[in-house]
């Protein structure tokens, strides 16, 4: 059964360790598919370090609303949510499963759960951004399974 809880700060190293679990795979193939400029100018000092350090100073914002999910009683994995009230629109900022609990409904749990959450506040859209490289291919298959629609961005690099 999943459970989605409130994030408490005693759930910080179970955070870091599926950060590092749920990501591990991504980074190698993001590392092949974009310029090596672009990559070691994001990650000069590894993607593991840079990562760990984002998460956890998401969960140390007040901005961003954090929460745990447990399936079976293990923490399964996370979800932070922000609001964007003057677009009518909620964000999911951030999500991971921890590779154990992937195909087990968590992931669609915790955006069922997200979308609820918007709901809640009176949202008209919700909004997720992820990578178009080799890497995140399964966030994007989730998020299209879940009803999002891909909006077109381009985004440029110039080494300098």
């Amino acid at each position: 059964m999943l459970n989605i809880l409130p994030y408490s700060s005693d759930r910080l190293p179970d955070i870091l360790r599926i950060t590092e679990q749920a990501w591990e795979p991504v980074f190698p193939l993001l590392r092949e598919d974009i310029p090596r400029y672009v990559y070691d100018s994001f990650y000069p000092d590894g993607w593991l370090e840079r990562q760990l350090a984002d998460v956890e100073a998401l969960f140390k914002d007040d901005e961003t609303s954090k929460w745990v999910a447990e399936y079976e009683g293990k923490i399964a994995g996370y979800l932070g949510l922000r609001q964007h009230p003057e677009d009518s629109m909620g964000e999911i900022h951030i999500i991971a499963v921890d590779p154990g609990f992937q195909r087990c409904g968590v992931g669609k749990g915790l955006i069922d759960f997200a979308f609820d959450w918007m709901v809640e506040r009176g949202f008209q859209m919700a909004f997720v951004e992820t990578g178009d490289d080799r890497g995140h291919a399964p966030a994007r298959a989730s998020y299209e399974s879940a009803g999002f629609e891909r909006y077109p961005v381009a985004r440029y690099f110039k080494e300098l």
